[in-house]
């Protein structure tokens, strides 16, 4: 069975679950080869072999935390060099998706990117996406080189499934491009204690109807919870009222969760690009024609102030 190279996303060894449902995927074209690089990259070996790799390939530099991607791209390339594989899965970061676009480049292959399924082809993998914010399914394959694939998160679920995992250095030679533009310092993202946007399985978002960012405590009362990632629309965001940071749509991030809540967000077509493949939608408006009702799931038509701190009491309760 051909050979389909994972490109691992992890902190310090820590794999992050997109990686694991990216393994998922790769099982239906191949065999996963997964390529984690940087600080802790052996340390990733364990996990990555109980769900799926059978080899893990690893490179550790100071390059890959001094310079931006193209170290990576290197790396990446090394890889691919090496196993000669049938395809190349990423999960669709922003970082991802460029490292994803250079390699393409590189080896002269198409590329897809945030795709939400892949399987098996005659002629090699196909990809689902969503294409024109969500209003049309495609389904679209590579016909020129190795296919470049990049996955939305939440696409796929995370299928143990222990192979052997052995653990192999890749050697790599950097290019010149590689240390031509370097990160001179960091700052810690302070962390809310809450899952992170694009990958959580839970999404309750707040919009214009939240009017004011004192009142987006009540969005939050509800995500935590849920044990939820907190979204907000353009309209609240531009408003100051919750960090750009947390925008989902066409101009923020892109999510796809197993549960989306949105409260006090009239359904935008910008709102719509970044949530409409989410698997179920719940939708809190006063508006009984908002735009939303057209896509939920379930819609309650009310004040978001009455019916969402109801529905967190009601979780709490069925919690304790």
């Amino acid at each position: 069975m051909a050979e389909v190279l994972v490109y691992v996303d992890h902190v310090d060894g820590a794999v992050r679950k997109p990686t694991l449902e990216l393994l998922t995927l790769a099982r239906r074209i191949g065999e996963p080869v997964a390529v984690a690089l940087g600080n802790g990259a052996a340390d990733t070996a364990g996990v990555l072999a109980e769900h799926g790799a059978v080899k893990v390939l690893t490179a550790d530099a100071p390059e890959f935390a001094d310079y931006l991607v193209v170290p990576k791209v290197d790396a990446l390339q090394a890889a691919f060099d090496a196993v000669s594989p049938a395809a190349v899965l990423l999960s669709s970061s922003a970082e991802a998706k460029e490292i994803a676009a250079r390699l393409a480049v590189r080896i002269g292959s198409g590329i897809i990117t945030d795709a939400v399924d892949l399987e098996a082809g005659d002629q090699g993998p196909v990809a689902t996406q969503s294409a024109f914010a969500a209003s049309y399914t495609t389904k679209s394959r590579v016909s020129k080189g190795v296919p470049v694939i990049t996955v939305k998160p939440n696409s796929a679920p995370v299928e143990p499934a222990a192979a052997a995992g052995a653990v192999e250095t890749v050697p790599v030679s950097f290019s010149a491009q590689a240390t031509g533009t370097k990160v001179l310092s960091r700052t810690p993202r302070e962390s809310t204690g809450r899952p992170e946007l694009t990958e959580a399985a839970i999404v309750v978002s707040g919009g214009r109807g939240v009017n004011g960012a004192e009142n987006f405590a009540v969005i939050e009362a509800l995500a935590d919870s849920l044990g939820a990632a907190v979204g907000a629309s353009r309209a609240a965001v531009d408003a100051g009222w919750y960090p750009h940071t947390n925008q989902v749509g066409q101009t923020g991030k892109s999510v796809s969760p197993q549960l989306y809540i949105a409260s006090g967000i009239s359904g935008a077509i910008q709102h719509r690009a970044g949530m409409q493949t989410s698997k179920t939608i719940v939708a809190v408006n006063k508006d009984a024609e908002a735009p939303i009702f057209d896509l939920v799931d379930y819609g309650v038509v009310g004040d978001l102030f009455d019916v969402v701190p109801q529905l967190t009491e009601e979780i709490n309760t069925r919690k304790g």
